[in-house]
């Protein structure tokens, strides 16, 4: 290499060994040391789950390997290196790895299921007391609606509506709900038969909790406790204060539309091919990325090599109109002749600073693409970069058969692959659809165990006299030992049927899913039937730009011999001087065609690696490094 560097470039060798130090002393790792997956909380389990992700702030600096590469003011790179530059700090190459990592969340939320936990109403719990229990209980145990009471019914919906097309999926994660009211309450009472008081003031500490699983399968379980004090200023409670606790297990399940794991797993498994797509999309912008790498090298080792073209040219014509105007000192040739040189020599330097420009125009637009700053780097600023690989043309192309990189591609191509997962997804999704076409069947079931107790009081009203019986006597102990012997069960078991008339939209939603599923395998099919058209015209271009270069390569060839024996015409007095600038210019014309077509063959190559899907494998680029930002393959050619 070091040879190759002074020969191409005319690097100085202090400099080149500079560079040689530079990259053995360096470290293999010059990647970005940070990373941005979020950073789940170190909690323990009890309230781990209940913690924000840390997630780290972007990345905005560059990594470290830059530096050591800069030598003199140049930057020497490799095509590889120039890769793994791009791979490490381009910024859209760090966006797009931003999609796996937010897919991944997704599979979770999926996991987790789509509906969102609704809250206990708090409100619905003021004043709440059992049935039978104080005067508003025996009121409504009696059948009797108080013109003011409060409600007994506590709010019992898990989850919120969801708009969603098919049969709704539940809420996976269990879900615990709890709610305790104090409160105090006074009120008129126009009937006194009961309370024997024209107001009531009640004192109620309601509590409710409650445990919900959800199942794949279709179907529910909830286990709930509810616990209601109460404390009035009646003289005709039989328990005052009294307690009321509850226990009660329910469950439901679909038999109809939401019933199996295939319909209720679905989303899950959409998110499970989305990540997969995400990953393909991520290799799908480094592909683009690799491919836009090897244009922008090449096409700057293509500027350096029109600025030597043009210096070249610079030189003959400053050694012509050198020679011209010291012929014309001994009066050898006429001051037309040596104005005709001068005037190319003018020529070929606005020539040479066009190209000169360009390079410094390519080399913007390359940092640019380095680096995350750009040329606002300081540190890449007033770097000169330095391409140390060249365009070779082999002697021949030796690709494959066209069948075999019709397999090869149609095996390779991300683009193929992300329409094949998004047609999995869709007919996944499609699920959901053709199962809410069917009416809703569930069935439910509920076991509820109550209990009361309280301190006895023994009511006077006229003659009679009543009191509790001792069974009632006591307090919570009292009361869950009822529960628990089951001394007051509750069951309860149903079903329940609905089915739209004529039930058009759901029909409709599955037949729209069929026919979107239809367009896209249509279009994956077209796409796959395209990449024969692509490979054929993809090779007849290389064959093109192959030819255009072997016939660029001879004719310039030609013109040096031409241009060669004109100046030695010319030196014998046998020529003019337009004809040694005629052949100068015809010359550095066919410098510029066999350029462009070297350009021109590399650019087909390049395009020909993507269609067929092997642009990362053809330059070693490793998915797994460029997701990290730390590529650790070495700074030293390959020879």
């Amino acid at each position: 290499m070091t040879a190759r560097v002074r020969r191409e470039f005319g690097i100085p060798r202090q400099a080149v060994a500079a560079l040689l130090c530079g990259i053995i002393c360096c470290p293999c790792g010059r990647g970005q040391s940070q990373a941005i997956e979020p950073e789940k909380a170190q909690a323990p389990f009890s309230w781990r789950p209940y913690l924000a992700s840390n997630v780290p702030p972007v990345r905005l600096n560059n990594s470290d390997w830059m530096k050591g590469q800069i030598h003199a003011g140049n930057l020497y790179l490799t095509v590889q290196d120039a890769i793994a530059l791009v791979l490490e700090n381009n910024i859209d190459i760090e966006l797009a790895r931003y999609s796996p990592i937010s897919a991944d969340w997704q599979l979770q939320r999926a996991e987790a299921g789509l509906a969102l936990p609704g809250p206990l109403s708090s409100a619905s719990l003021v004043g709440s007391v059992a049935p039978g229990q104080g005067v508003l209980g025996t009121e409504t145990a009696a059948g009797v609606t108080p013109t003011q009471s409060s409600s007994t019914t506590v709010s019992r919906s898990s989850n919120v509506t969801v708009s969603t097309v098919g049969s709704v999926v539940q809420t996976f994660d269990p879900v615990f709900q709890e709610s305790t009211v104090l409160s105090h309450t006074s009120q008129p009472e126009y009937d006194t038969v009961l309370s024997q008081s024209p107001v009531l003031v009640s004192t109620t500490h309601a509590s409710t909790a409650r445990l919900q699983e959800s199942f794949l399968s279709g179907g529910s379980v909830t286990l709930g406790f509810s616990d209601h004090y109460l404390n009035e200023n009646v003289s005709t409670d039989l328990l005052n204060p009294s307690v009321a606790p509850n226990v009660s297990v329910s469950l439901q399940h679909n038999l109809l539309r939401g019933f199996g794991v295939a319909v209720n797993s679905r989303y899950i498994k959409v998110a499970k091919i989305d990540v997969r797509i995400s990953d393909l999309n991520f290799k799908l912008q480094l592909i683009n990325a690799v491919a836009g790498t090897l244009q922008e090298y090449y096409n700057l080792v293509a500027s350096y090599e029109d600025v030597k073209s043009k210096q070249s040219s610079l030189e003959v014509a400053q050694t012509l109109y050198e020679e011209n105007k010291r012929q014309e000192q001994v009066g050898a040739l006429t001051p037309l002749d040596v104005t005709g040189a001068e005037a190319q020599l003018a020529a070929n330097q606005r020539d040479l600073l066009i190209s000169q420009t360009s390079l410094q125009q390519q080399e913007i637009q390359f940092k640019n693409l380095l680096s995350r700053t750009g040329s606002a780097d300081p540190l890449l600023r007033d770097v000169r970069i330095i391409p140390l690989d060249r365009i070779s043309v082999p002697d021949s192309d030796d690709l494959p058969p066209l069948e075999t990189m019709v397999r090869e591609a149609v095996g390779n191509r991300a683009d193929l692959a992300i329409e094949k997962a998004q047609i999995e997804a869709a007919q996944v999704a499609a699920l959901g659809t053709r199962n809410g076409i069917l009416p809703v069947l569930r069935v439910f079931g509920s076991e509820a165990e109550g209990g009361l107790a309280g301190t006895r009081q023994t009511v006077t009203i006229g003659k009679f006299k009543e009191t509790v019986n001792p069974f009632f006597a006591g307090g919570t102990g009292t009361a869950l030992a009822q529960v628990f012997r089951r001394d007051f069960p509750a069951d309860q078991i149903g079903a329940s049927f609905q089915a739209p008339v004529f039930n058009r939209q759901a029909p409709a939603d599955y037949g729209v899913d069929q026919l979107s599923i239809r367009q896209i395998q249509l279009t994956n099919r077209k796409d796959t039937d395209q990449v024969r058209v692509d490979l054929m015209n993809a090779i007849m271009g290389m064959q093109q730009s192959r030819g255009r270069y072997e016939a660029a390569v001879k004719s310039r060839i030609l013109q040096q011999q031409l241009l060669d024996s004109e100046q030695e015409a010319y030196t014998a007095g046998k020529s003019t001087t337009y004809n040694v600038m005629q052949q100068q210019r015809n010359l550095a014309a066919a410098q510029d065609t066999e350029l462009a077509a070297m350009v021109g063959w590399n650019s087909a190559v390049i395009a020909l690696d993507e269609i067929r899907g092997i642009t990362l494998e053809a330059n070693h680029v490793s998915i797994g490094e460029a997701k990290a930002g730390n590529v650790t393959r070495s700074a030293i050619p390959q020879k």
